[in-house]
C-alpha cells in the first residue's frame, strides 16, 4: 500500500505521517528530504525558493517510486505538500488499487483562532531554519487545497476546533 499524505505548510503531514509509520510500520519518505537531495547533489539548478518549478519536477519522481512500491508489493508512506490533489489521474487503475491519499485541511476559523499555535508547533517534527510562512498564505493555500480536493473526490481530513488528526485506517 502507497499512502499519500498532502496539503498546505504547517497543517502536520509530517505528524500525520509519524503517526502511520508507528501504528503500520511502513517506511516513510518525506518529499522535501528528495528535494533537498536533488537540489545539494546539484541534479538540478532549482533552489528551495522554486517552489512553483520544484511542484511538476518532484511529482514525477514521486510517481515513479509510488509505481516501483505498488509493482514490488511494497508499503511506503510519501508526505508532503508537493502531492497534487488531483493525484489520482497520474495513476492507471490498477495502480490506483493500492494507493490512499489523505491531505491535511486546516479551516479559516481554526487558522485564525490558532495561529499562534501553529507556529509554536512548525518544529515538532522537524526543525526549519526559517519560517516566514504566515496567516494569509495558511488560509489561501487551505482553501485552495479544499477546493480541489472536493473537486477530485480527495480525501480530507478536516482540522476545525481542536487538533485533532485522526490516524487513518489502512486497507
Amino acid at each position: 500500500m502507497v499512502i499519500f499524505i498532502g496539503g498546505a505548510s504547517h497543517t502536520g503531514k509530517t505528524l500525520l505521517a509519524q503517526k502511520l509509520v508507528e501504528r503500520y510500520n511502513y517506511p516513510c519518505m518525506s518529499i522535501d528530504l528528495i528535494k533537498m537531495g536533488l537540489i545539494r547533489s546539484g541534479v538540478t539548478s532549482l533552489t528551495p525558493v522554486d517552489d512553483e518549478a520544484l511542484k511538476p519536477y518532484l511529482w514525477k519522481i514521486v510517481c515513479e517510486i509510488a509505481k516501483t512500491a505498488v509493482e514490488n508489493g511494497q508499503n511506503l508512506i510519501l508526505e508532503g505538500a508537493y502531492i497534487p490533489c488531483d493525484w489520482q489521474k497520474y495513476f492507471n487503475a490498477k495502480y490506483r488499487e493500492s494507493m490512499r491519499a489523505y491531505f491535511l485541511i486546516m479551516s479559516e476559523d481554526y487558522i485564525r483562532r490558532h495561529w499562534a499555535d501553529i507556529l509554536s508547533h512548525a518544529c515538532d517534527i522537524e526543525f526549519r531554519r526559517s519560517d516566514d510562512f504566515s496567516a494569509v498564505i495558511a488560509l489561501a493555500e487551505n482553501r485552495e487545497n479544499l477546493a480541489l480536493c472536493k473537486k477530485y473526490g480527495t480525501n480530507i481530513i478536516f482540522i476545525d476546533g481542536k487538533y485533532n488528526v485522526p490516524v487513518p485506517e489502512i486497507r
